[in-house]
């Protein structure tokens, strides 16, 4: 019998700057080769959904009320990513800002992929893994937050093609 889990430190996000052969079925290979990127990402305001699809008001004479169809799919996409300075320079450490490296221009195209199960964040994906909600994302301009607590930049994303509920394919 299945069991209930709490979301907390379950979410894996991989982000690719390398488009995945076919990003529908991104392989272990692939996601592997991207970047882990929960450490580096705040849980508060981490968005990554569907939200309503578009509505299209199409009814019958004949309907009492109203009878849309289902349209296009929307997506809400954005999350919030702490900087990384190196302690005796304050300069921004590079080689622990991979995520800000892929993210900070306005227009960077990147594919992400979220899985959400019963794993913890740091185990590894496997093939088979369920993936809720993945595929390409354009970034807009990174923007200050309120300056409380550490150094961080929310980073709005633009969902282009997603892909909901799919696996982990195996192969390279």
């Amino acid at each position: 019998m299945g069991a209930r889990v709490l979301a907390e430190g379950k979410p894996r996000v991989m982000v690719l700057t390398t488009k995945p052969a076919d990003p529908a079925k991104p392989t272990k290979t692939e996601l592997d080769a991207g970047i882990y990127a929960s450490p580096d990402i705040l849980t508060s305001d981490f968005n990554w959904s569907t939200s309503d699809s578009d509505k299209i008001a199409e009814k019958p004479l004949d309907a009492d009320g109203n009878a849309n169809a289902i349209g296009a799919s929307n997506y809400n996409t954005g999350l919030t990513l702490w900087r990384k300075f190196d302690p005796t320079t304050g300069a921004p450490d590079l080689t622990s800002e991979k995520l800000w490296e892929a993210l900070k221009a306005k227009g960077a195209t990147v594919w992400i992929y979220v899985r959400e199960t019963g794993k913890a964040s740091a185990d590894e994906v496997e093939a088979e893994d369920e993936i809720y909600l993945g595929g390409e994302v354009v970034t807009d301009s990174p923007q200050r937050t309120e300056g409380s607590g550490f150094i961080k930049r929310r980073v709005p994303l633009e969902a282009q093609r997603m892909h909901e509920n799919i696996k982990v394919a195996a192969g390279a």
